[in-house]
């Protein structure tokens, strides 16, 4: 296993330690399940719209397309 060094604030060394002892954990097996978190293609974090964050539910949902072409349905409609 290799080692690496790194500088962090106070706080944050704090966090990580009451973390991991909260954890029963070293603070080197906590760090090393955030980074891997953070690198796998399974839990990759994305930068995108809301759209492209909920893509698999789009169109999903069945109903009137717009209420603004019925103005029955807009009845009472922001009350």
């Amino acid at each position: 296993m290799k080692t690496i060094s790194l500088k962090i604030p106070e706080a944050m060394f704090e966090k990580l330690d009451s973390t991991a002892k909260d954890r029963g954990e070293s603070k080197s097996s906590l760090l090393r399940q955030v980074i891997e978190i953070v690198i796998s293609d399974e839990k990759k974090i994305e930068d995108g719209s809301c759209l492209d964050m909920a893509k698999d539910l789009a169109g999903c949902v069945k109903g009137t397309r717009d209420l603004s072409f019925n103005k029955n349905k807009m009845e009472g409609y922001g009350e």
